[in-house]
């Protein structure tokens, strides 16, 4: 007998597949997703959400309410995408097309290759795909409740701004401002950043690191007037590199912390002048035990030594805080650090989401991102249990090869409402996050 989830979610792939086509049909850089933040709002209008609105930042938000009381289980995508790069590497299609062809996929597991169809496009892995069946697994929602299904609790679906830019300022905002000015709260998180269908439980944090190596003008004739910020700033970038490496440390689940120099520029930057700055950019990922503070310590400690040994060595390093600006022309400044963060498979939410996704045929296996997401905010800060369950697969985010499989598609809103119909059933002392 068909389930009852797996037949409603075909009936609603192609309209699913649809709305993907026309979220990655508009451009979405950060701090200009006014575009993607109106289809959105428009959908849920017209897929008869109890509410959807935006927000002062330009998030979005939409509700389904269960017929009894139970938790609040928030769906997330972010409304904003990376650029495209250059259109000449995406192989013959348009990065804004949508199109759809049958195109040989990575399998779950990456253990081989399958033909599937597909929709390409600037963020069809990260995040449109997973977001449209985020929106229309409330929609499969709506439908149960047409019928008279009974079930507690509360669907909130999230498309946040300023998600690629790494500070989690809409993220941030939703919760600290947003959700409490509507009289909202939210029990768990389920993220629509790329799993391909299995349960994400974690990721290393992130700290960007910005060094500035401080040297003397001259004329590019005489440099032995002047000390060259960029020279000096060599044997900084080995000693780092060595140093990191040294002391890296291995979680055993989200791998092993890591540092990679990004952005390098030094000025003036002019012809027949000696630099006198040298700017540095550092991605640093951290894992348990590591946080922002004892990241910058380690980069100090390189700065102190370089400088004992050499009187000319001058530099100083801090935590990257860039001001941003969301469409509705908000801005603020926070800075950029994300704390990393995991799950137990054994924590009543992750096992909750395991029996949704068993209730409509999908195996059950875990994973953990190579990125970092906004769920930061919510495991890392806010002590709130989180997964990742979306069709989109890691692979092929931020690249010129981004498609997301529809086959996925489908099953991510069967699975995602089925997590949901689980996770409502649980009491409110087991979203305790130890």
């Amino acid at each position: 007998m068909t389930n009852p989830l797996t037949q409603i979610a075909a009936d609603l792939k192609p309209a699913a597949v649809d709305f993907c086509r026309r979220l990655i049909r508009v451009p979405a850089l950060p701090g200009a997703e006014k575009g993607v933040a109106d289809l959105y709002l428009a959908e849920m209008q017209q897929l008869g959400y109890d509410e959807a609105f935006r927000d002062d930042w330009g998030n979005v938000v939409g509700i389904i309410r269960g017929n009894r009381p139970g938790p609040t289980i928030m769906y997330n995508a972010h409304l904003d995408h990376v650029d495209p790069g250059d259109p000449a590497e995406w192989l013959g299609y348009d990065p804004y097309g949508a199109a759809v062809d049958i195109d040989e996929m990575e399998n779950q597991d990456r253990s081989g290759t399958e033909s599937a169809e597909v929709i390409h496009g600037r963020a069809a892995a990260d995040v449109k795909g997973g977001g449209a069946c985020q929106v229309y697994a409330g929609a499969l929602l709506l439908k149960l409740r047409e019928q008279g299904w009974d079930f507690p609790g509360t669907f909130m679906f999230t498309g946040v701004v300023l998600e690629e830019t790494a500070e989690q300022l809409g993220m941030t905002g939703l919760i600290d401002e947003t959700l409490p000015a509507h009289g909202l709260h939210y029990d768990g998180v389920v993220s629509c950043e790329a799993t391909s269908l299995k349960l994400y439980l974690g990721h290393r944090g992130r700290v960007e690191l910005q060094v500035t190596i401080e040297g003397v003008t001259s004329h590019g004739s005489a440099p032995w007037l002047g000390v060259n910020a960029v020279n000096k700033a060599t044997a900084f970038i080995d000693r780092v590199e060595q140093a990191v490496a040294a002391q890296a440390i291995q979680d055993e689940e989200l791998g092993r912390s890591s540092i990679a120099l990004t952005v390098i520029s030094c000025t003036p930057g002019a012809l027949c002048i000696v630099p006198d700055r040298c700017q540095i950019t550092y991605d640093r990922r951290l894992v348990p035990g590591e946080s922002a503070t004892s990241c910058l310590l380690q980069i100090q400690s390189i700065i102190d030594e370089l400088s004992n040994q050499d009187p000319q060595f001058r530099a100083k390093v801090a935590v990257a805080a860039v001001p941003r600006t969301s469409y509705t022309g908000k801005t603020a400044t926070l800075p950029n650090f994300k704390e990393p963060w995991k799950i137990a498979p054994s924590h009543p939410f992750v096992q909750a989401a395991a029996t949704g996704l068993t209730s409509v045929g999908q195996p059950v296996k875990f994973g953990y991102w190579d990125f970092g997401t906004d769920l930061s905010v919510v495991c890392g800060r806010d002590k709130k249990p989180a997964i990742g369950y979306s069709p989109m697969q890691e692979f092929y985010c931020h690249r010129p090869i981004d498609k997301v499989r529809t086959d996925y598609m489908e099953k991510a809103i069967a699975g995602n409402a089925a997590v949901f119909l689980e996770m409502g059933r649980l009491p409110q002392k087991m979203f305790a996050l130890k």
